[in-house]
């Protein structure tokens, strides 16, 4: 990201006074995020024409400090762009209309100054979207920071790149497939870039998923044009059958709605079988276009895409866009109550007030809490419940609120051999062999996708006041449309997330 930088905002950078908050936060955002500030040769000239040599030679010796942009674009020759902001005869206009010329030709991604202007100008140019005052570059430039940390999933951690070992063989697949990775390491570990990590209890990495928020074209065939997205840079997996790959993709997706990024892409060389794009497949990533290099781009929609939506089944909704999901009349709504202890187990990463598990203390994980396809086992006598409606899961006993909420993929009744039940929920479940084996029979199995933790938890008490509830449910309980709308203003539901 290539930044212009005016000759007002770099006097009151660098001049001998104390800068306002502002201008300090700006400059850590610029410098944490890893934008390159550059100035116009102009305002170099600029600054040669300060009538007092003492603070002309100050200033000349700090501005050399920030790289020059090379041969800048002349706006001289541009009819089309002269005509819309013609300089006036002994003013600025010359340097303002070349700075604004940088954006207005691309050779620069943003412009930051004082003077407004500048920022008219912008605006009859019709690229007042990158041209900012430094209260509106603060603005637009925290988006680029992580302010809100996903939840730490039990068994992962996140760390500093430099905190990795290059050594580690978990690194030399990527050695093998690209010469400049280890370039490429070192530079993010420069850069202070973090990352989320399994370690082995040797110390060695046995998964890790490092991301980075971008807002620049893709340059792929064919082009996508620049846009605010989610990176996933590496995602490596060692541990297979711990279902750790479900768990960066929830991870992915968390870190992409706490950033308001609409889009998460990967690139990736696919092999034969390739395990990697069976996963993110399931879950909505969509082989979109190769870079220069070869490389298939697989981008994710978080939102539901309009043009493509009408006409899907609810299911082929819930895999392509999840997190987002179908909510029309044609799918039904319930309550589903569930223990405390199978909550924790299942939903690892609620945030609550979850008591960590002794496996965890080990670097284990409590495979069920990473998947976001999960079972649900019940003896519930409901014939009604279907593949696509949805289902919010109500923690009993403690919290007794509303947390989570699912769509249901198959349902499975009427079970009463232990080995078949074990068939189906795999590793899903929070219930053991031993304890399904023990489990009075018939038993109903309902597998469903994890979409989200609600943003708001309704408690009981509020569930009875809206009128949603009477009896706090013992078994799967119908919602009504109109309770269900009720409950989604009540659990701060973004509407972005449905799809009618």
């Amino acid at each position: 990201m290539r930044i212009l930088i005016d000759t007002n905002i770099f006097i009151y950078r660098e001049a001998d006074q104390v800068l306002t908050e502002n201008q300090q936060t700006l400059s850590r955002i610029l410098h944490e995020i890893g934008a390159l500030q550059i100035v116009h040769p102009l305002s170099v000239s600029e600054l040669k024409k300060n009538p007092n040599p003492e603070k002309q030679k100050i200033m000349l010796s700090k501005i050399r400090a920030y790289p020059l942009l090379e041969s800048p674009p002349d706006p001289i020759g541009d009819a089309g762009f002269c005509a819309q902001i013609t300089p006036k005869p002994g003013t600025n206009d010359e340097i303002d209309n070349a700075l604004l010329y940088c954006v207005y030709r691309d050779a620069v991604d943003y412009l930051i100054t004082e003077d407004r202007k500048i920022i008219s100008k912008a605006s009859r140019l019709g690229i007042d979207d990158r041209v900012f005052l430094i209260s509106d570059a603060l603005e637009f430039f925290q988006q680029f920071i992580i302010t809100e940390t996903p939840v730490a999933p039990p068994g992962l951690e996140e760390d500093l790149i430099y905190n990795l070992d290059l050594a580690d063989p978990i690194f030399d697949t990527l050695k093998e497939d690209y010469e400049e990775f280890e370039d490429w390491f070192r530079k993010i570990s420069r850069q202070g870039r973090k990352c989320w990590v399994h370690y082995n209890p040797d110390g060695s990495i046995g998964a890790l998923l490092i991301y980075k928020i971008e807002d620049d074209p893709l340059d792929t065939i064919p082009p996508f044009p620049k846009k605010k997205r989610e990176k996933i840079s590496t995602f490596i997996v060692r541990h297979i059958g711990q279902k750790i790959g479900e768990l960066f993709i929830k991870l992915a997706v968390d870190i992409a709605i706490k950033n308001k990024t609409e889009e998460i892409y990967l690139t990736h060389f696919t092999k034969p079988e390739d395990r990697l794009v069976d996963l993110i497949t399931e879950y909505g990533f969509i082989m979109s276009a190769k870079n220069q290099r070869g490389e298939e781009i697989f981008i994710k929609k978080i939102y539901a895409d309009p043009a493509r939506v009408a006409g899907l089944p609810p299911l082929e909704v819930s895999r392509e866009f999840y997190p987002s999901f179908f909510d029309g009349p044609g799918v039904s709504k319930y309550f589903i109550p569930i223990w405390p202890e199978n909550h924790e187990r299942l939903f690892t990463d609620f945030k609550g007030s979850r008591q960590t598990k002794l496996p965890e203390h080990s670097g284990m994980f409590i495979i069920e809490g990473n998947t976001i396809k999960k079972a649900y086992l019940s003896h519930t006598r409901n014939k009604q419940v279907s593949p696509g409606d949805l289902v919010f899961f109500y923690r009993s006993r403690d919290l007794k609120m509303v947390t989570s909420m699912g769509v249901i993929e198959t349902v499975h009744r009427d079970l009463d051999a232990a080995d078949e039940m074990m068939k189906i929920v795999g590793k899903r479940t929070v219930y053991s062999c031993d304890e399904i084996e023990k489990m009075q029979k018939p038993v109903t199995i309902i597998m469903f996708r994890h979409h989200l933790h609600v943003k708001n938890p309704v408690s009981f008490k509020r569930l009875k006041e809206l009128g949603i509830l009477t009896f706090a449910p013992q078994s799967i309980t119908k919602i009504n449309e109109e309770n269900y709308n009720k409950l989604i203003e009540a659990c701060g539901i973004d509407r972005r997330f449905t799809v009618h």
